[in-house]
């Protein structure tokens, strides 16, 4: 049994319950802490999730959408939360009152916790103003009305921006190759850039992966320009400090801020900083995995790793017979060219590759360890599947079949 600080242990012990982790948040991140620490401990512990949405959404097939090649799967999350038998509080959460080990919600209720998980995300905010600024779903359709112009040459010239800080830039890569094919043979006076502060295309992945993303960039006629920031797009020109590129549109990746969670140390930036377990500095019984960690590169891969490296510290000190290694990511990463993809990857010792045939399985865009098989095999909790079984049975009710 975990000490407890501020809450008698005796309770617990006279009532015979084992102890409770509370996830808090509804994405990636959160979902992989519920099946890692029910994989890894078992009945040991009662895990419950705290998340205001109704859904799970599948973001990074959003990139797709404006091209008609992918959608966005949404999944309840009550029948994730029914599927794993786990207490699911629809709320958010207020403030971390961690001398009671307590989480406040946004509608008063205490939720008491012996591990707490904290997997709330950041904030995507405007990074480059008078920008389209892409993030995620929402933003589908804008992209494919820019997409549209160019393809009826009302435009003609069309900028993809990395903000400044931006750790995670590969949408934007995505984002620019699959335009270039869209609009390939129907606007041959397009004229597409992709403007970065990277050294490098996609430079977090290494120099092979780099000069072999450049390569892909010139073949499709997309101009880098690297070492660079869009400051604004005002009068038909993105604004770079004294250099100005000529842009009809301009389509930015976000810029991340922090929640700031009320009760819980935090950066300027309003990011929690963790230790190399995942343990949030200066609290006791609290982990922040993430976008809402501070520092590192923040994606959906690299947050199902932190989650399952929380996960193994929860279950060893909930008796179970794991190892809690220390957090050493593998970058891993699928994009989408419009005529194809490749995957990238790039260890803890800075080897990388990139091929067209896939480097993981399942072959999925967030390589989780327990999310990715999951999905894969319960496909039926889809929401946009649920709703078509739905029509269809009503249909056929009606029809009297």
């Amino acid at each position: 049994m975990w000490p407890r600080r501020g809450v008698p242990s005796v309770s617990l012990m006279t009532l015979q319950l084992p102890p409770r982790v509370l996830v808090v948040g509804g994405g990636v991140a959160a979902l992989e802490t519920v099946l890692a620490v029910q994989a890894l401990a078992g009945d040991r512990v009662r895990v419950e999730l705290l998340a205001p949405d109704r859904h799970f959404t599948y973001r990074p097939a959003a990139v797709a959408e404006p091209f008609s090649a992918g959608a966005v799967e949404r999944f309840p999350l009550a029948a994730i939360a029914a599927d794993r038998n786990v207490r699911i509080h629809r709320d958010a959460m207020a403030r971390v009152r961690g001398l009671d080990r307590a989480v406040e919600t946004q509608d008063g209720d205490s939720l008491h916790y012996d591990r707490l998980v904290l997997a709330l995300g950041a904030r995507a905010v405007e990074g480059v103003p008078g920008a389209l600024t892409f993030r995620g779903p929402q933003d589908a359709q804008r992209v494919r009305a820019v997409v549209d112009e160019l393809k009826q040459s009302a435009i003609r010239r069309v900028v993809f921006a990395v903000p400044a800080g931006t750790t995670w830039s590969l949408p934007a890569y995505e984002l620019a190759l699959q335009t270039a094919a869209a609009v390939r043979g129907v606007a041959p006076a397009a004229r597409l850039a992709l403007v970065t502060p990277e050294p490098a295309a996609l430079a977090a992945f290494g120099a092979a992966a780099s000069e072999a993303v450049a390569v892909l960039l010139a073949d499709a006629g997309v101009e880098l320009y690297t070492g660079l920031v869009g400051d604004e797009l005002a009068d038909g020109e993105l604004r770079m400090g004294e250099l100005h590129l000529p842009a009809d549109r301009v389509i930015a990746l976000p810029r991340l801020v922090g929640p700031r969670p009320p009760g819980v140390l935090c950066d300027a930036a309003g990011f929690v900083p963790v230790d190399e377990h995942m343990r949030v500095l200066d609290a006791d019984g609290i982990f922040a995995i993430g976008d809402i960690m501070a520092g590192g590169v923040k994606q959906g891969g690299l947050a199902t790793q932190q989650a399952d490296v929380a996960a193994a510290v929860i279950a060893a000190e909930a008796g179970a017979p794991v190892a809690a290694e220390p957090y050493r990511p593998v970058l891993r990463g699928l994009l989408l060219t419009g005529g194809g993809v490749r995957w990238l990857r790039r260890d803890p010792a800075g080897e990388s590759e990139i091929s067209p045939d896939p480097l993981w399985w399942p072959p999925t865009k967030i390589a989780g360890r327990h999310l990715a098989p999951y999905l894969a095999a319960h496909l039926d909790l889809g929401a946009a599947r649920a709703s078509e079984r739905e029509a269809r049975l009503h249909h056929g009710a009606a029809a009297g079949g």
